[in-house]
């Protein structure tokens, strides 16, 4: 198998969802269906000089997914697409891998999220007063969108967990998208949310920092399992033992 070859989505995803408005609960008739999701590529690719994707992009429209160990690395930086990606309510395809992704969702979360879901909201805010100060009116769905970030990252700093849907939030913020909330109303909920998840912040039930070790161990036994797969199909070649008795010392 090439490290670009498009089977790497169809044959070795591990986790996949619906994200975007009909996660969030916003979808309305003319709503595109957004999918993520996370596949693991065979570890004997990694052992060619041209490594598989990061991410792939398609092969459907509006399909976009990640290979574990990037997936992995964003998560515990507190990515907030990646994070909320595995939480959506929308759930298509998982695997006995997934499924261990999945259960070990909370230790991706910690308090890092108060700064990167406050950096994202500041690009999309000056993004949006740049549209107000050159159109003299933001792009409404992207107002409408940002608020929704800002109730999350509040309620997860306040919580301890990251909720999607926005539930009895849903009629409000689809009044923001249709324009009919002004702009200065939209700023003041806006500052209002960001104060409140820095309020929040310092009395979060959230760790610090997230669980590196757990998931570095669950992402070292997937990629082990997947070595030892290779190693049942190519019994009899010593190369392939061999590589697979490395990694087996290595864990011990």
């Amino acid at each position: 198998m090439h490290p670009q070859d498009p089977t790497l989505v169809r044959d070795h995803t591990i986790y996949s969802c619906v994200m975007g408005s009909r996660a969030f609960g916003l979808a309305t008739d003319g709503s595109d269906t957004d999918r993520r999701g996370i596949f693991l590529a065979p570890t004997p690719l990694f052992w060619h000089f041209e490594k598989p994707p990061t991410h792939v992009d398609g092969p459907a429209d509006e399909q976009f997914s990640w290979e574990l160990e990037r997936f992995c690395e964003l998560a515990l930086r507190a990515n907030p697409n990646v994070l909320e990606c595995l939480h959506s309510p929308l759930v298509e395809h998982v695997t006995d891998t997934g499924r261990e992704l999945l259960a070990l969702r909370g230790a991706f979360l910690s308090r890092r999220a108060h700064d990167t879901f406050a950096r994202y909201a500041l690009g999309q805010r000056k993004k949006l007063d740049a549209d107000v100060r050159t159109h003299g009116a933001p792009r409404w769905k992207h107002a409408m969108h940002l608020l929704r970030l800002l109730m999350s990252c509040r309620d997860l700093l306040r919580t301890g967990e990251l909720t999607i849907d926005v539930g009895d939030e849903r009629e409000p913020l689809l009044a923001v998208k249709r324009g009919e909330v002004s702009w200065p109303e939209v700023e003041s909920r806006m500052n209002r949310l960001a104060a409140e998840a820095e309020e929040a912040a310092p009395h979060s039930p959230l760790p610090a920092e997230p669980d590196r070790e757990r998931i570095e161990e669950f992402l070292f036994r997937t990629r082990r399992a997947s070595a030892l797969r290779l190693l049942d199909a190519y019994a009899d070649d010593e190369v392939v033992q061999g590589v697979v008795r490395a990694v087996d010392a290595r864990q011990r």
